[in-house]
């Protein structure tokens, strides 16, 4: 175990450093809110740019990964993890949606490339290391979100909270410098026949797209269902996010082990089935335990679909285009982890938060399929 994490140090720090700002910037949300002095509408017209920005840096992170060589992966998380401390120091309506901007330009750019160096360190050393590195990012997000919850209890305001956040990422991007960080297959060569990337990185996205999709979706609206449809407390609530994001963690440190021994195509099927099943549960749900008890095997369920896509992809490209593909992969999901939530949320204001929660079960309930098809690619 110590070798394999020696291995995925760098990742796994880049992965974790994620996490902590994320799940730092939403819990600090609510002062975001009151220091900008608008209301919950407008904060999220205020946020709307960012997945744009993360999306504009996807597109160019091979390029910028060529450019950098072994620097990448470091350079990748300082520029996010110093984003991020923007967003707290920008006092006014016009000044926050550029800060958001950077920290979504950030986080795109060390998606693509910490989810490639992955790839590769996987195919150099034939060890599946996904489900190892993307636990660090859920105990990160938790981790970050903790924090937050104290820093505020303290009573610091937005900049030195999300300061704080932003030097423990920076911190975690030292972490990620290697003797050899170069990361192959970024750049496209000149093979027109290595150069294609084929159906794989479509189908593996379009996998990782719904696990994105339906995780992301279940932790921002989890609270809401139980609060709201089940008349749970405030208290409650708050437990659902929290639950399904250590879930996943543990599950895919577990996840890990079972790389090792159960074929891609096969952990995909039981993992979404199980998750489907899990989302019905708490889509049915009489009570806040029972919902709880939903996501927990949603969450269990889905926490190994999207690093065993990311693997299967990785696995399955030509070497020269590995890095290429699971980036490709990459930008696919990232539609999936931002838009997500705003639709389920459409869902829910049209036909309700259970109709909802049964809409992603019914994507997940699909992915079977796509990794019958992903296999078959091979």
């Amino acid at each position: 175990m110590l070798t394999t994490l020696s291995r995925a140090r760098a990742p796994i720090a880049a992965f974790a450093a994620m996490g902590v700002l994320w799940g730092g910037f939403a819990a600090d949300l609510p002062d975001l809110k009151s220091m900008l002095g608008v209301d919950a509408q407008t904060l999220g017209l205020l946020l709307f740019a960012t997945p744009f920005a993360a999306v504009s840096a996807m597109l160019v992170a091979p390029a910028f990964g060529v450019w950098a060589r072994g620097w990448a992966l470091p350079l990748a998380t300082g520029i996010m993890a110093v984003a991020f401390a923007l967003p707290g120091m920008a006092g006014s309506v016009w000044l926050f949606p550029l800060a958001m901007l950077a920290a979504g330009a950030g986080t795109g750019l060390t998606d693509v490339i910490m989810n490639a160096r992955v790839a590769d360190l996987e195919n150099r050393h034939s060890q599946p290391l996904m489900n190892l590195c993307h636990a660090a990012y859920s105990f990160g997000l938790a981790g970050g979100a903790m924090l937050v919850g104290v820093l505020r209890s303290a009573s610091l305001g937005p900049a030195p909270t999300l300061g704080t956040i932003a030097l423990i990422a920076a911190l975690l991007a030292l972490l990620t410098i290697e003797k050899d960080g170069a990361i192959h297959g970024l750049a496209k060569p000149k093979d027109k026949g290595a150069a294609r990337l084929g159906l794989v990185p479509l189908i593996g996205g379009a996998i990782v797209l719904i696990a994105f999709l339906t995780e992301n979706a279940a932790e921002n609206w989890s609270a809401l269902h139980i609060e709201q449809t089940l008349g749970g407390s405030p208290a409650a609530g708050a437990m659902g996010p929290a639950v399904m994001a250590l879930t996943m963690g543990f599950a895919r440190l577990a996840g890990q082990g079972m790389a090792q021994r159960v074929a891609g195509h096969v952990l995909l099927m039981c993992g979404a089935l199980l998750s489907a099943t899990g989302a019905v549960i708490a889509a049915a749900a009489t009570s806040p335990a029972m919902a709880y008890a939903g996501f927990i095997i949603m969450g269990l369920g889905s926490s190994v679909i999207a690093p065993t896509a990311f693997s299967m992809v990785g696995q399955m490209a030509h070497p020269a285009a590995r890095a290429r593909a699971v980036a490709r992969a990459t930008l696919l999901g990232y539609f999936g982890y931002f838009f997500g939530p705003p639709f389920v949320g459409f869902l829910a204001g049209q036909f309700g938060l259970r109709a909802a929660i049964v809409f992603a079960a019914v994507l997940l309930a699909s992915v079977p399929i796509w990794a019958h098809v992903l296999r078959r690619q091979r």
